[in-house]
């Protein structure tokens, strides 16, 4: 049998260094694959004008499954200034890389699991009766539509006569916007369609079923975003009623579940959520079981093809520490979501034990785990280094 081919894209800043250990730990566990590197991220906007080179879409367009590091974003001022002189009069616009790769190959399917590792010295607490100190287990996945709503990049700052005129046709636009000038006028769009939004409901059901879950929440904002949010929740009732009535639906709002978040978080287990809001709701409960250091996620298209990455960014100043102190276990844990994927359960329950074990454990924690500042000598301080986690990892198999 032939290896599967993994398109592996670094990225920025810490991204191929959690990358790098993350496919030794793969390797190390029994995963067999051929890894091909694709371009991506902020040296090929400055180098070509294009953060997403063709190449790369092309290649996962072939190979289908692709491990991603992470992305530096910057102000659309900013990233001209770092374009190269030669580039600066096309006309050129930088937009996320990694967004454009959602859109062109419709990964409208965002997973985004937040799970309590025991011992973990960075879970939530919350005092209890008699001054009792709890750790709620937290045991949530956050599905976020991941293509449209205020991600969908429509937009306009001093929109043109045509979009203009027709904001005008709405009565709440003339009475609130009517008489600020034009130029003073930016806007961006929150569009739902209908198929997406049962892609996304219908995948969250669909796991709380087969994994057991007893819930699915909706969290959204029906009551003041009435067209956008009503819909997504008046869909979600819909389709509990037909096809999952075992299962119960929730609603809450993203402002009130964000409270919630911290009174009662093992109340919930899946979550769906339009795009801004599902980014916000799963950052707040990866907070929960120890910050972006153990947050990943799954981004899977209609058509077979799927990316998994870490939700945290390219933290570019621990780039250049001389010896890497970030945490790999994200990226590790999305490796895992893409065995799962691909039915290579085995392995990827093999490797979750092998941190449960290292996290339980105790001896081994990196700078976050041990709650220090991120600086350069935090491992001479007895916090492990990125290898030395993906080295304890490894020891449990």
């Amino acid at each position: 049998m032939s290896k599967r081919t993994i398109v592996a894209m670094p990225g920025d800043g810490i991204g191929k260094t959690v990358l790098d250990e993350t496919i030794r730990v793969l390797d190390a566990a029994g995963f067999e694959a051929d890894y091909v590197e694709g371009d991506i991220g902020w040296e090929f906007w400055k180098k070509e004008g294009n953060p997403l080179p063709q190449r790369t879409i092309d290649l996962l367009a072939k190979h289908k499954i692709a491990l991603f590091g992470a992305i530096t974003s910057k102000p659309k001022d900013e990233a001209f200034e770092e374009l190269a002189d030669e580039l600066k009069e096309k006309g050129l616009v930088y937009s996320s890389p990694i967004v454009g790769l959602r859109q062109h190959f419709g990964l409208d399917i965002c997973a985004r699991p937040c799970k309590t590792y025991k011992n973990n010295p960075l879970n939530f607490i919350k005092r209890g009766v008699g001054d009792t100190i709890e750790e709620p287990e937290v045991d949530a996945v956050i599905f976020r539509q991941n293509t449209e709503g205020l991600y969908g990049g429509v937009e306009w700052s001093n929109p043109p006569a045509n979009v203009y005129d027709a904001l005008m046709t709405h009565p709440k636009f003339q009475s609130n916007f009517g008489e600020v000038p034009v130029n003073e006028i930016s806007v961006s769009t929150r569009i739902f369609t209908k198929n997406a939004t049962e892609r996304i409901l219908k995948a969250a059901f669909n796991h709380a079923k087969e994994y057991g879950y007893k819930s699915v929440t909706v969290c959204e904002k029906p009551n003041v975003i009435r067209e956008t949010s009503g819909m997504m929740y008046k869909m979600a009732q819909q389709i509990q009623k037909s096809d999952y009535p075992e299962i119960q639906l929730w609603n809450t709002n993203i402002d009130a579940q964000m409270m919630w978040l911290t009174k009662n978080p093992n109340n919930y287990g899946v979550i769906v959520a339009g795009n801004m809001f599902g980014d916000i709701i799963s950052d707040g409960f990866a907070g929960l079981i120890g910050g972006l250091g153990f947050a990943c996620s799954a981004q899977m298209s209609s058509e077979g093809i799927a990316v998994f990455e870490p939700t945290h960014g390219s933290a570019p100043k621990y780039a250049d520490y001389e010896t890497s102190i970030v945490n790999p276990i994200a990226m590790v844990e999305s490796a895992c979501m893409m065995l799962d994927y691909i039915d290579e359960k085995t392995i990827s329950t093999k490797i979750r034990k092998a941190i449960s074990d290292v996290i339980s454990e105790g001896k081994v924690r990196t700078y976050d785990m041990m709650k220090m500042t991120g600086r350069a000598d935090v491992v001479e301080k007895g916090a492990a280094s990125t290898t030395q986690m993906a080295d304890a990892i490894i020891a449990k198999f």
